[in-house]
């Protein structure tokens, strides 16, 4: 990739408030700590290219929200396998935000339940089990299909879809993370403040980045977009113009509902 190609964008073209990109093989990656912004970013990259939307972290959280309710220590790890073997998960591909249902174990909504704070603090330990991670690569993989979706997690280009057209390395600051997730946080009861916040995305940093079982990591073809500075409405025209340039000639823009 040239080295200019992230600060040289090409225009979309607008079409009213269409987008026309082949939905049946395209496979947008969105790498990316905690707190960088990937589920914002990647929902809305799906909902201006009408392509489905796969939260992976989300899968990994709807197991650890089993292993909890079953009162299993998530250090076990044949406990924790015996919970992912009979696990009934059911995760919508709808990119909208809100909805409910979003994410459901055995027909119970867990799309709250997921994001609380001892979910949240066990997630790591439970998807480093490399068992874990082979049980859900291949729910995954199952989920993309041939393709039309936008796919975010931790090694989604490096693991899950090696061979994706489009990569993206999302990242901020520690600091900037922290007062995301701070702001984000649906748990009253478990709220902390951003200083501690921080050092959990760093604990949470370190686990991720060097479990043995596909790790957080930087594909190497995927472009690296800094969210420090950029907002929402930026950082997903930045990865609408990176698929445009990839694709080449396509029709993109951003429904006039969003």
């Amino acid at each position: 990739m040239p080295a200019d190609e992230a600060l040289h964008p090409v225009a979309a073209h607008n079409d009213g408030d269409t987008a026309n990109v082949d939905s049946s093989t395209l496979v947008v990656c969105i790498d990316g700590p905690s707190g960088s912004g990937k589920s914002t970013v990647a929902r809305g990259v799906a909902r201006t290219l009408r392509l489905r939307y796969l939260d992976t972290g989300a899968m990994y959280r709807a197991l650890t929200w089993a292993v909890l309710e079953r009162n299993v220590n998530p250090t076990d790890v044949a406990a924790v396998l015996a919970v992912a073997a009979t696990l009934d998960l059911d995760v919508s591909t709808n990119p909208v935000p809100g909805a409910v249902g979003e994410v459901a174990v055995a027909g119970h909504d867990v799309t709250a339940a997921i994001r609380l704070g001892a979910v949240t603090y066990a997630v790591s330990t439970v998807s480093a089990i490399p068992e874990v991670r082979r049980r859900m690569v291949a729910l995954q993989r199952s989920i993309i299909g041939a393709g039309g979706i936008v796919v975010e997690g931790r090694d989604i280009g490096t693991a899950v879809c090696p061979d994706a057209q489009v990569k993206v390395f999302l990242t901020a600051s520690p600091e900037v993370r922290a007062v995301r997730r701070f702001a984000e946080d649906s748990d009253p009861a478990q709220r902390r403040d951003v200083a501690t916040v921080e050092a959990d995305l760093a604990r949470r940093d370190h686990l991720d980045s060097t479990r043995v079982a596909s790790p957080l990591n930087k594909a190497p073809d995927a472009v690296v977009l800094d969210s420090t500075t950029v907002d929402v409405e930026g950082a997903v025209a930045f990865v609408v113009d990176l698929v445009a340039r990839r694709l080449g000639a396509v029709t993109l823009a951003v429904s006039e509902n969003e």
